[in-house]
């Protein structure tokens, strides 16, 4: 009788594509293949974590063996590269999947975190922990956090809470840790107890030149509502070759800081050509010329570099 049992047990099928329709999740992949230009290698990797959370989830249901996976993951790359983006529709997946019960994301960086004076940055770190539970904690440029060279500094106070709510609270809570790569190595190094916890690493690379021209056209006709001559666009390849060698470069953080840039001296140029004709085409008022990135100065370059 038992073994019968068993084995009708063992023959039971799951109609994986029909859970997937019922996680609702299509609707957040597909934001995310329309307004998430490039990247293929993340996308693929959030569907992989996707299907391993719900193979987990199903084998739970079934009271079948299952893996106690850690969902607290570590985004790398330099700024501007899609990490909160992908952080945010993170959060309404594993909302979904009922593994966060909110599914909202709570960003923080060191200052919403770290105490002025002795006994100040226990309370101000457990009430972030608090606003973020069943949801995402976003700790932006994490490596901030920790100043091991400075005896004084109360970073390692709230490295160790947050060391001790990744282990006892994260059914309800995902901590994500985001910075640049090379910043971030020094960080877990010197805390791996951290590291130790950490289920995903997902690394953002540099979008390249051709990206950002499809995500500057997509931000032009979607949301500036502006079209772009081809002679414009040229120059706006110029710059971001140019942007792309720096320091400073921060991806789509550059390219907006250069698109309000030309935004303003096309406004500039309109009121010369409003004063020397009396009218405006409609078409001027929402194309960008060529003139317009020649028009910018070195001192808006500085200002660029400055910025991101």
């Amino acid at each position: 009788m038992s073994n019968s049992f068993e084995n009708s047990k063992n023959q039971e099928t799951v109609n994986l594509k029909q859970l997937y329709i019922n996680t609702k999740v299509e609707d957040v992949f597909s934001e995310i293949e329309t307004q998430l230009i490039g990247l293929r290698d993340i996308k693929i990797r959030l569907k992989e974590i996707f299907y391993v959370l719900l193979i987990d989830k199903i084998k739970k249901q079934k009271n079948n063996s299952f893996l106690n996976l850690s969902l607290h993951m570590v985004f790398t790359g330099k700024s501007g590269t899609g990490k909160f983006f992908v952080a945010k529709k993170t959060a309404l997946i594993l909302k979904k999947l009922g593994y966060l019960t909110k599914g909202h994301i709570l960003k923080v960086s060191r200052t919403d975190l770290i105490g002025q004076y002795v006994g100040h940055t226990a309370p101000k770190t457990k009430e972030i922990l608090q606003q973020a539970f069943g949801g995402i904690l976003y700790l932006d440029q994490v490596h901030e956090l920790y100043k091991p060279d400075n005896e004084k500094d109360y970073g390692s106070e709230a490295v160790e809470i947050l060391l001790q709510v990744m282990e006892n609270h994260r059914d309800n809570l995902v901590l994500i840790f985001s910075g640049d790569k090379t910043k971030l190595e020094p960080f877990f190094k010197c805390n791996p107890g951290i590291s130790s916890r950490i289920g995903n690493y997902i690394d953002f690379k540099n979008y390249s030149a051709d990206e950002l021209k499809e995500i500057l056209i997509f931000l032009l006709e979607t949301q500036k509502r502006y079209k772009i001559t081809f002679g414009a666009l040229l120059k706006f390849l110029d710059y971001i070759n140019f942007f792309s060698k720096l320091k400073s470069f921060a991806n789509v953080r550059t390219l907006n800081l250069l698109l309000q840039k030309a935004i303003a001296k096309q406004s500039i140029r309109l009121e010369k050509e409003l004063v020397t004709s009396g009218f405006l085409a409609y078409n001027s008022l929402i194309t960008i010329t060529e003139e317009d990135f020649n028009a910018l100065t070195p001192t808006d370059i500085i200002s660029i570099c400055g910025q991101v």
